[in-house]
């Protein structure tokens, strides 16, 4: 009888022994995993601290304007389509403008990679239809002026904003030639503007490039103040005949006699067919201009 409950009460030790045991290791347990909590909640506020030390909770800085584009008031001869993207310009390869005119189809190449901000504004333009059903207002024997959305067009229209100048030709030596353009003013660098460019116009104010553009067929010279952003690849012969037709009072500068309608003018992203000789590049030294024709000119409301 002893001896049963001898071994009973070795059982119940041994139960005993064996829950402690069993609560040691859970309690051990639940230390180790606590702990590891632990270290994990200071390692990640170790790294939080960090990343905001280094600046990693900082908003983004707000990406800068690449480009201009100064709104003006609306008014008399304003059209107002919005202001071009002025971030993610695109500044490298080459975009095709096609005019369709009455008289026959005009093709150029523009290059962002030299004015990134005006072939910008002239396919953002194009793409808002601006220039589709508006008339060419002024041809001289050198070049044809357009992008005037008035109706009739006088000088002074242009989209609600305006932007500065780029890529403007290097100044030649004043010409000794008697039929070269004068300078309105004696002390004005002159440029050679030559066969098959495009290029702004604008008023005599700062910064007024706006929509209107004009197209040479004809060596001639400017003052060194038009952003260069293109070259004709097609159709030079259609501007060479609209400029043999003259102006509509005879004069050397005036309104086409014949009217220069542009059906649609658009801007695509492919290379053109060069099916006109590349002009040469502008270079030092004087060189003769075709004709005597004030520079061309937006009026200062546009």
């Amino acid at each position: 009888m002893a001896s049963s409950k001898s071994r009973q009460r070795a059982l119940a030790r041994a139960k005993t022994e064996r829950q402690i045991a069993r609560r040691a290791a859970a309690a051990r347990r639940r230390r180790q995993w606590q702990a590891g909590i632990g270290s994990a909640v200071v390692l990640v506020l170790l790294v939080v601290v960090v990343i905001w030390k280094t600046g990693g909770f900082s908003p983004a800085p707000a990406q800068a304007d690449e480009c201009a584009y100064t709104a003006v008031d609306p008014g008399n001869g304003v059209t107002d389509v919005g202001k071009p993207p002025t971030k993610n310009i695109v500044k490298n390869g080459v975009k095709t403008m096609t005019l369709t005119l009455g008289q026959g189809t005009v093709t150029a190449k523009l290059d962002p990679s030299k004015a990134p901000c005006t072939v910008n504004s002239i396919s953002y333009l194009a793409g808002k239809n601006f220039f589709n059903n508006t008339t060419c207002h002024r041809v001289t024997g050198a070049i044809l002026q357009c992008g005037d959305p008035g109706n009739p067009p006088n000088g002074s229209g242009g989209p609600a904003y305006r932007f500065p100048n780029e890529n403007v030709p290097s100044p030649i030596e004043p010409s000794a030639d008697p039929s070269a353009a004068p300078s309105a003013d004696p002390g004005t660098p002159m440029a050679l503007y030559p066969m098959g460019t495009v290029a702004m116009a604008h008023s005599s104010q700062p910064d007024s490039n706006s929509s209107q553009f004009f197209l040479v067929f004809k060596d001639t010279q400017f003052p060194a103040d038009y952003t260069i952003f293109g070259t004709i690849t097609g159709g030079l012969d259609v501007l060479q005949k609209i400029g043999a037709a003259g102006t509509d009072n005879g004069s050397a500068d005036g309104k086409p006699k014949e009217e220069v309608k542009i059906s649609t003018l658009s801007v695509t992203d492919t290379a053109p067919d060069e099916t006109e000789p590349t002009p040469a590049p502008s270079t030092g030294g004087s060189a003769p201009a075709s004709s005597a024709s004030a520079a061309p000119s937006a009026s200062s409301k546009s």
